[in-house]
């Protein structure tokens, strides 16, 4: 799972802006990184808002110019949005899950190939959480606190364990965190 999150713990404001974490990217060695993480392999994995969000950004010559590395991963890398209320995925290379997304993803853990990286989804990361099937936990922390918005871990009714992997902090302010379940 890899999420930018504020210094107060939200990953979007109280309208679903997530803004603030874009300027954070302007740093070089930030970018560098940011190009580095886009360039190993495996599955991304969305619930519905956020695939709507990147399907609408990535394919877009912007996107192209702004980030062409991560754009192309974006684009190309295999893709999967649990949805119940979506009839289809128009983005390349995802497919659709609409039943359960846990036993999906158990499932897709015992598959070979590369492995998964959520993006955002807060609905979906405190479901996968809760149900102990997510194997790190990375966050960028920006340094703005907004107050009031979204987390990412809304909903859990169990306390969630972690330990401390690794940090790294960039020039930028933004401080890169991984954990692992405790």
């Amino acid at each position: 799972m890899f999420n930018a999150v504020t210094v107060d713990g939200y990953i979007a404001d109280s309208v679903g802006d997530m803004s603030w974490a874009h300027k954070a990217r302007e740093d070089a060695e930030w970018r560098e990184f940011m190009d580095s993480n886009a360039t190993g392999g495996g599955m991304l994995l969305f619930g519905r808002v956020t695939y709507e969000l990147m399907k609408n950004f990535w394919p877009t010559a912007q996107a192209a110019e702004m980030f062409p590395v991560v754009a192309e991963r974006m684009n190309n890398l295999p893709k999967v949005v649990f949805s119940r209320t979506m009839d289809e995925a128009t983005w390349t290379n995802t497919t659709l899950v609409k039943g359960d997304m846990v036993a999906a993803v158990r499932r897709m853990k015992d598959e070979e190939g590369g492995g998964m990286a959520i993006l955002g989804s807060a609905s979906i990361v405190a479901q996968l959480a809760e149900a102990g099937v997510i194997d790190e936990y990375q966050m960028a922390v920006s340094p703005v606190a907004l107050g009031a918005g979204k987390t990412m871990f809304e909903g859990m009714k169990r306390k969630l364990a972690l330990r401390l992997t690794k940090t790294r902090t960039f020039g930028n302010g933004v401080v890169f965190v991984c954990y692992e379940p405790a």
